[in-house]
């Protein structure tokens, strides 16, 4: 027998569930691997938006983490919201100790309702030790923007600040562009040539039901590095997924809700 891959993801906990660690856990149970999780942050929280943010205790996710580590073996790691500068550091450390492989990253800044989620000596942190540290890293427009100094509002844009993201030591880069006029999420890596660049093209999905797109595409991405498949496979794969889920979700709270991460289950009558 065949066991599914143990897939680790550290991330913030959200109440609705639409984002955060259990969000991660349904996505990864979706994709054919073992979820575990270790959270950075709880939040008080709904679709209505983000209200409160609090860190956990560092000695507690410091613990958690190395707990994890001496009891399995982890074919791939998805970071999401880290919520400090302590955190980070912890995260980073327990990263580089482990030698982890197939990590993604998802630079969570903001929420999409405006509340900040990570400060100015954690996004410094995020940018010198874990970035360097990923396989893959998926920063939104925003973010991207943020991180590489540069104006992100086009396809060239993207390019350009993907191109600035592998100069400060990112492996390979996917900047998502969910909310250009034509969606598109752009992927750049150095190769044997030089930087290889590639747009992955979707349709706009007219739904209020995208809570937590950029958590379920990254954690889909690290299932699929944790099933062996190549980065481009992965990206493509993942895109479509999120399509999918968004298309097939369901009214839940009187806010911007979750997608269905589950959509592949079968419904019972």
């Amino acid at each position: 027998m065949v066991h599914p891959p143990v897939v680790l993801t550290i991330a913030g906990f959200d109440p609705s569930s639409g984002a955060g660690v259990t969000a991660d856990i349904k996505t990864i149970a979706a994709h054919g691997c073992y979820g575990v999780a270790a959270i950075t942050a709880l939040t008080v929280q709904s679709t209505l938006g983000v209200r409160r943010v609090r860190p956990v205790q560092p000695d507690l996710l410091a613990e958690t983490l190395d707990e994890l580590a001496r009891d399995m073996q982890f074919a791939a790691v998805h970071i999401g919201m880290l919520g400090s500068a302590e955190t980070a550091n912890i995260v980073a450390d327990f990263v580089s100790m482990n030698r982890l492989p197939n990590v993604v990253l998802d630079p969570v800044l903001k929420a999409t309702s405006g509340a900040d989620l990570l400060d100015d000596l954690g996004l410094t942190i995020l940018i010198k030790r874990l970035m360097p540290l990923a396989r893959v890293i998926t920063p939104n427009l925003d973010e991207a923007s943020v991180i590489s100094g540069l104006a992100v509002a086009s396809k060239e844009d993207m390019a350009l600040a993907a191109a600035k993201l592998l100069e400060m030591g990112a492996q390979a880069v996917v900047i998502t562009g969910g909310h250009l006029d034509q969606p598109c999420d752009l992927l750049s890596s150095t190769g044997e040539s030089g930087t290889e660049q590639q747009f992955f093209q979707s349709e706009r999905i007219h739904s209020t039901s995208t809570h937590g797109t950029g958590c379920a595409f990254s954690t889909a991405i690290a299932c699929h590095l944790a099933h062996g498949r190549s980065v481009v496979d992965s990206v493509g794969r993942a895109q479509a997924y999120v399509g999918a889920a968004i298309s097939k979700a369901y009214p839940v709270g009187k806010g911007i809700g979750p997608l269905n991460h589950l959509y592949r289950m079968p419904q019972e009558e």
